[in-house]
């Protein structure tokens, strides 16, 4: 307990950035001063916008017009040999042409899918990569290996390694906050398990807001209950948990402790957080929402409000973009649903200042096939694309390169860990050493193989 009291002070003090290191000493792990950055890092936080499902670079921000040539004929058997599928596996394979038109936008002349026209205005202020790869072709375990890192459920999740390194900006709020929608196509599970701490103190685990409503269950008094009576529960309780803590050493009371008390907090803070009133017409217009309404859009605004109220690590899924059939319709319709808000938290962080230190990044778990699955496209693991925005990151810039048909990765290949290299290097730590010892291992959210931050795309 002495050692999370010595975190949280020197994070109060403000120092960012440095933090993965400087508190190595405090927690015991093995990092050194040569892991000191030679650089300033700009990025205070992450708002990591999740497409789930598996959107269709093909439909979005990978253009492919031999693909459009080939609509309807078969597949050439040299791409697909010996591969990987999901529901196609041993299947008459077919091409299909993208679905959509793709235009040429900004300065940069990036293509865009025509489903993005909002997204599309800021082609100079994004970093598309169309090289991504990943290892898992299922849902769950490609969501699992996105967030954590690795295909073992249980670890931490990117989310929790970010605010174990950094800390939160926030004493009222959590420093890791999830937010939810859903709509336009099948709409995949996400478990809880996606925002868990893993291995890591627990106090780091991502909390789930609900997307209308309170967004905390029981973040009101009951009636009769005042904030002092409250409080003195709330000082009771731990300090019968700090007793037990002293005769048990058990790190997991400290975590309690913390908990309830941040819980306290919250209890004043989230209410100003959903607060809206202050928000200009003009703000709410850009949005195109109803704040609290649980859409996509709404949790952007959300988003925006937390990310200026300290939170760390801010994390919205889109549950819709599984499209085995009918994807033409299905992927105008999800992208609607997504696209206005997207585009309009970049331009309010932009506004405000706030995009200079903020990381946005935009994308799914996997790709989309080349080939036809009825009206739709099957999962795809070989290629997909992501795009980044915000401090330290080079707009209007495109990296890597996917073949003719946009099936494999011919240039520049990225994967999930030399994302999370990136990530982590833009907020000032140096993934290589950020580890944590667990069960006699030091563990970390790049793996044990080797991850490279993706230099091409950054400021």
């Amino acid at each position: 307990m002495l050692h999370d009291t010595t975190r949280r002070t020197f994070l109060g003090q403000g120092l960012t950035g440095l933090g993965s290191i400087a508190l190595s000493r405090l927690l015991g792990s093995d990092f050194s001063d040569s892991l000191l950055p030679d650089y300033r890092p700009k990025v205070k936080r992450v708002i990591f916008l999740s497409m789930a499902g598996g959107p269709s670079h093909l439909e979005s921000f990978d253009y492919k017009p031999k693909l459009a040539e080939l609509d309807g004929k078969a597949m050439p058997s040299s791409f697909t040999k010996g591969q990987q599928l999901a529901q196609l596996q041993g299947k008459k394979l077919n091409c299909m042409g993208p679905q959509h038109g793709f235009a040429k936008h900004g300065q940069c002349q990036m293509e865009i899918s025509n489903v993005f026209p909002h997204i599309a205005q800021h082609a100079d202020d994004i970093a598309v990569i169309r090289s991504m790869h990943t290892e898992q072709i299922n849902h769950d375990p490609a969501h699992t290996f996105m967030n954590t890192g690795s295909i073992i459920p249980g670890r931490p999740s990117m989310g929790s390694w970010v605010l174990y390194g950094l800390g939160s900006q926030s004493r009222d709020l959590p420093g890791f906050v999830v937010l939810t929608s859903t709509g336009g196509g099948q709409g995949q599970p996400i478990s809880s398990r996606q925002w868990s701490s893993g291995f890591l103190p627990g106090h780091l685990q991502g909390v789930e807001f609900q997307s209308s409503g309170d967004p905390v269950h029981y973040v009101r008094n009951p009636l009769g209950n005042t904030p002092q009576s409250q409080k003195n529960l709330i000082n009771t309780v731990n300090e019968l948990n700090r007793l037990t803590a002293l005769k048990n050493h058990d790190p997991e009371i400290a975590t309690r402790i913390e908990q309830y008390e941040l819980a306290f907090r919250m209890q004043a803070s989230v209410p100003e957080l959903m607060d809206t009133q202050g928000e200009t017409q003009a703000t709410l217009d850009l949005y195109g929402c109803k704040p609290g309404d649980g859409s996509f859009a709404s949790n952007c605004l959300l988003a925006r409000r937390l990310a200026e109220r300290g939170t760390r690590f801010i994390q919205l899924y889109h549950r819709g973009w599984d499209h085995h059939g009918a994807i033409k319709k299905g992927m105008a319709t999800t992208a609607k649903l997504v696209d206005q808000g997207t585009s309009a938290l970049l331009t309010d962080l932009k506004q405000r200042g706030m995009l200079d230190d903020t990381l946005v990044v935009w994308g799914g778990e996997f790709g989309r096939t080349p080939m036809a699955q009825g009206s739709g496209r099957d999962h795809h693991i070989k290629a997909f694309s992501v795009f980044l925005a915000g401090g330290g990151v080079k707009g209007g810039t495109v990296h890597g390169e996917t073949d003719e048909l946009g099936y494999g990765i011919v240039k520049d290949p990225v994967s999930v860990h030399d994302l999370h290299a990136t990530i982590l290097h833009l907020l000032g730590i140096q993934h290589d050493g950020f580890t944590f010892k667990s069960q006699g291992l030091d563990h970390k959210l790049t793996g044990v193989e080797h991850a490279s931050v993706v230099q091409q795309i950054l400021a």
